[in-house]
């Protein structure tokens, strides 16, 4: 069995992943721009782009596999009938450790005073009597848009810090021994965002969820609130954060998960503004690179998945974590 891995991510625990694969499998690795001919011979492809032309030219390919959760670039109307497409997650103690650094960061201030001191001013409430002294997120209330592996692995580590929890999430209801406050549906979108000191998003991006966070569940956060954006960009109705963390009618925000992305995940088209508004202009907004999730936990856990799987195609055993083209969300980028 031949496999053609395409994956950066990868590349640092390759040891790892050709160790756990059966004898007899064998390993090519390739750059984003994979060889059409590589492909020819390739059973498995590991990568998150498969594209129409790649699907023409692989002529024995049985199981695509993504080293990540998304499966939005994977062309699946290409694909042929016996070939199955897989994800892995693993990302949710990483995303849940960031939700958790934002959370403090920007309740805190810690942002604004790094920011202030850099020129010399010491923006703390010791040297500047019109500077409020900050809350602890001990007693904070966190509110949850989407309440997944993610919002729990996230709730795990608040709740330890004396927060209080709610959630909203697509079916109302979230399991048993949660410790949430409550959890409703997305029509109680409004009551959640109203009453929590922060709102981590991080449900699925469908079309019934695109935009679900606009100006007035923005305003009811208000201008001491935060947002921390994990899930997908157009969760959160871009012109409406712009404008809200402009005018101080929200108070801060840690967006992960952006509007635009770049082609290429390296090169010069990497360099790519990730809005169409100036985001960087704005003295209130911590900005990533949708890099919660990446960490060597996260891939070593999705190298050991993407082994595993390889070995049950080896072994004609079922696969895990198979995904269905009804169940692809539409792209962030």
């Amino acid at each position: 069995m031949k496999v053609l891995v395409a994956d950066r991510n990868l590349v640092p625990h390759r040891r790892r992943l050709e160790a756990a694969l059966p004898p007899g499998v064998k390993t090519v690795w390739s750059g984003a721009d994979v060889s059409l001919d590589r492909l020819r011979e390739a059973e498995v492809f590991v990568g998150g782009r498969f594209t129409a032309p790649m699907a023409a030219a692989a002529e024995k390919l049985r199981l695509v596999h993504v080293a990540g959760a998304g499966t939005d670039r994977v062309a699946f109307e290409a694909l042929g009938a016996d070939v199955v497409v897989a994800n892995t997650f693993h990302h949710e103690r990483s995303i849940a450790e960031f939700v958790m650094a934002a959370a403090i960061m920007l309740r805190r201030g810690f942002l604004h005073q790094d920011r202030a001191l850099r020129t010399g001013v010491w923006a703390s409430s010791v040297y500047d009597d019109t500077i409020v002294q900050p809350p602890t997120l001990h007693g904070a209330r966190i509110g949850f848009v989407g309440f997944g592996h993610i919002g729990q692995q996230a709730w795990k580590l608040l709740s330890t810090l004396g927060c209080q929890g709610a959630a909203v999430t697509g079916s109302g209801r979230v399991r048993d021994g949660a410790g949430l406050s409550w959890a409703g549906d997305a029509s109680r979108l409004d009551d959640l965002a109203g009453e929590s000191d922060v709102l981590v998003v991080s449900a699925p991006l469908t079309r019934e969820t695109t935009g679900m966070i606009g100006r007035h569940q923005l305003g009811a956060l208000g201008p001491d609130g935060v947002l921390i954006n994990v899930g997908r960009g157009p969760l959160v109705d871009e012109n409406a954060l712009y404008d809200a963390l402009l005018t101080g009618r929200l108070g801060a925000a840690a967006i992960d998960v952006w509007y635009r992305y770049p082609d290429a995940p390296n090169g010069p088209a990497a360099v790519c503004a990730p809005s169409a508004l100036p985001f960087a202009e704005l003295p209130n907004v911590l900005m990533t690179p949708h890099a919660s999730g990446v960490t060597a936990d996260t891939f070593e856990g999705r190298t050991d998945d993407i082994a595993a799987n390889i070995g049950r195609l080896f072994r004609n055993e079922p696969l895990h974590n198979i995904v269905r083209p009804s169940s692809v969300h539409p792209s962030a980028s």
